[in-house]
């Protein structure tokens, strides 16, 4: 509570012709005030000498006001792909309807994971947004030891049951991808899959298995981490391995910006010689050639995620656990 006579964030407003809302963002950066209410929040401050006490509503209210947003990865994976760009622009436009701030936090296992927990145990922080998590990482299990409010940017691999969170419908993307490249005749259809730490990893490589309809023995499969560069070196074990591979499946847009450069080496033509599809469509259509793919709307899932969280900051119970949205197929060149 303010002390007597200490100037409110009320008085701010009423001085300045605007709500206690628009005060409240022009005192926090502004955003999305005009320039006009900006200069007169700010005369108003100046006048009435108003000055906010966050530590003091933090104590009383026992809310920060921010958001994490966990991320697993290294440093350059997330600065380089563009999912997480997405991901972050599109959770960062969520909290900021609610005057809320974004907390990036990168946290590999090991000792920056344990500074990490640290950090959220400490009660920095009201909530977390989870992106990108692996086995490894238990952060599903952490999460709710600590009792902090989260949801998950895709479904978590372990203690998903426990959890708020949004994803795509690997599985079913997976097949649509898998049987367009069957529907073009391939005979010899490969897979580079994602990750075996992740659901998306996991699942991706689960409907490719089932809509190839060669059994986990029989299919033609090579791992990489989602990146261009694990792509390239997948690939090129899949063609050294089976010569005659005519389809490829690949579990992301950048893993297959990498597999098109293997095959080009390689001098296999795109489509001709071997169809190609990805999944993610992330500049899927700035690839040579244009790549048919599977669609994961990553801005709509970190909304979804990032409403699904505030809905439980705010005690509301009304919104589902968790949400999988169904997949679409774009086609484009490569297939």
């Amino acid at each position: 509570m303010d002390a007597p006579g200490t100037p409110t964030l009320d008085e701010v407003a009423r001085l300045a012709g605007v709500s206690r809302a628009t005060a409240s963002r022009a005192i926090n950066g502004g955003s999305r005030v005009s320039e006009r209410a900006l200069a007169a929040v700010d005369a108003a401050v100046r006048s009435l000498g108003y000055t906010p006490n966050p530590a003091a509503r933090t104590l009383a209210t026992r809310r920060t006001d921010s958001v994490a947003v966990v991320v697993p990865e290294p440093d350059d994976r997330v600065f380089s792909d563009p999912f997480f760009g997405r991901t972050l622009t599109a959770v960062n436009r969520v909290l900021a309807e609610r005057d809320l701030q974004l907390v990036l936090l990168l946290a590999r296992p090991g000792e920056e994971e344990g500074r990490t927990l640290r950090y959220l145990r400490n009660g920095h922080v009201d909530g977390a947004i989870v992106v990108s998590h692996h086995r490894s990482d238990h952060l599903a299990e952490h999460l709710g030891a600590l009792g902090l409010p989260c949801a998950f940017v895709g479904r978590p691999i372990v203690g998903a049951d426990g959890v708020a969170w949004v994803d795509t419908d690997n599985v079913a993307g997976a097949r649509l991808a898998t049987d367009l490249l069957r529907e073009r005749g391939c005979r010899r259809i490969g897979h580079v899959a994602g990750p075996s730490d992740m659901a998306a990893g996991q699942d991706r490589l689960e409907g490719y298995v089932a809509a190839s309809g060669a059994g986990p023995g029989g299919a033609l499969v090579e791992h990489g981490d989602f990146t261009e560069a694990s792509g390239e070196a997948a690939c090129a074990r899949l063609l050294a391995a089976h010569p005659d591979l005519d389809g490829l499946f690949v579990a992301s847009d950048l893993m297959a910006r990498g597999a098109l450069r293997a095959l080009a080496a390689a001098g296999r033509s795109v489509p001709d010689d071997v169809a190609v599809v990805g999944y993610d469509d992330l500049g899927a259509d700035h690839c040579d050639p244009p790549l048919t793919t599977v669609v994961n709307p990553a801005g709509e899932l970190a909304e979804r995620a990032t409403r699904l969280l505030l809905d439980r900051l705010a005690g509301s119970a009304a919104g589902p656990a968790s949400v999988l949205l169904p997949p679409t197929l774009v086609r484009r060149a490569s297939a």
